[in-house]
């Protein structure tokens, strides 16, 4: 199957998953574990909440346990919350401030989640590959992001 044909059918399975529910917290529950069964070659995947203009904690994930909070500008998930844009880094240990939740994680992706114009959590999956994400991963996990966004 081709990529552009997986994050097709994933965004309708996780359409599908949080249609007509609006506890943020179950849709990120459940879309967390959809994205830790589904992708290949990844060590973690979830979600974490902006829990002041500050700083991010963590939310619902699958995968090792990680780091609790995480200043807004610092690692991978903090610059995507800052700058309020995807970061998809091909090495975690290239990135300057990285923040080493799990010694495995060579590569991440981190979307920014918006309700309205205000970013509200970033959804950050790691992968022990380096180079696992590219583009075409960066555009579907955004349409995941996107499909959740709708439900806020």
């Amino acid at each position: 199957m081709q990529k552009q044909d997986f994050y097709q059918t994933l965004v309708k399975q996780a359409q599908g998953l949080i249609s007509g529910e609006h506890n943020v917290i179950a849709n990120m529950a459940n879309l967390s574990a959809l994205l830790f069964t589904t992708l290949e070659d990844i060590n973690w995947a979830g979600f974490y909440l902006m829990d002041s203009a500050e700083e991010l904690v963590l939310g619902p994930f699958q995968g090792n346990p990680a780091c609790i909070r995480i200043p807004v500008g610092k690692g991978v998930c903090g610059t995507a919350a800052a700058m309020c844009e995807t970061q998809l880094v091909e090495d975690v240990h290239a990135f300057a401030g990285h923040i080493a939740c799990d010694a495995a994680s060579n590569s991440e992706i981190v979307i920014p989640v918006f309700k309205g114009n205000k970013v509200i959590a970033v959804l950050d999956i790691d992968s022990p590959s380096l180079a696992r994400f590219d583009e075409q991963d960066k555009i579907g996990l955004e349409a995941v992001v996107k499909a959740f966004e709708e439900t806020l």
